[in-house]
């Protein structure tokens, strides 16, 4: 998978990642289970592929409990193993996997702690066909993920045109509503408040009235 400047969560992922990581060659003060106190790592080397060395940041804990996500700790542990390893300007490392049409992103951190950590995760379509196709995703599930990356992806414009085509019934939060939408609508609408929104700037700031 290539290295992606405008992912959904790039701005989230920079936000946490930034607190032990700068750039790919810039050395930091590690205490890891393979080496010495104090020792110089360069960030530059891959991160290792043992999902049970990671700990968790609050951020990706808050992920594994959201509704639309589709992120969990199996998820993340199979994309270590297995997955693609890139280095993204934006927020670090990230590992990739794609099942059944979906993509698992993993963004991992090594930071002045016994282990390297789980900084976030999300998921994409990688293959709008396959998905649909799978058993192991319903179409509510990818209509979900992708209306949940286009609002992420472009998240300072109205987008009626991808939202219109996509069929949510069962709400997931985003921005503190929980949003749903219904075919041919080009508005989510809040289950709660019953506000209706184009975009996830308008989301995240108008706060929900329940």
């Amino acid at each position: 998978m290539a290295s992606r400047q405008g992912s959904p969560d790039a701005d989230r992922a920079s936000e946490h990642t930034s607190r032990g990581v700068s750039s790919p060659n810039a050395p930091i003060r590690t205490r890891s289970p393979d080496s010495p106190t104090g020792e110089t790592r360069d960030l530059s080397s891959p991160p290792p592929r043992d999902p049970a060395r990671y700990a968790q940041t609050d951020h990706f804990r808050e992920r594994l409990r959201q509704q639309g996500r589709y992120v969990s700790l199996a998820a993340a542990g199979d994309a270590i193993r297995e997955g693609q390893l890139r280095w993204n300007t934006t927020d670090g490392w990230r590992f990739a996997l794609v099942r059944d049409g979906v993509r698992y992103v993993v963004v991992v951190g090594d930071t002045e702690t016994p282990s390297p950590v789980l900084v976030t995760g999300w998921t994409e379509i990688a293959d709008w066909e396959a998905a649909v196709e799978s058993d192991r995703w319903s179409d509510a599930d990818v209509n979900t993920i992708q209306l949940r990356a286009d609002l992420s992806t472009h998240k300072e414009r109205q987008i009626p045109g991808r939202i219109r085509p996509r069929v949510v019934a069962r709400a997931f939060e985003v921005g503190g509503h929980r949003v749903r939408t219904a075919p041919g609508e080009g508005f989510v609408a809040c289950a709660d408040c019953g506000g209706r929104y184009r975009s996830k700037r308008a989301l995240c700031e108008s706060h929900c009235e329940q």
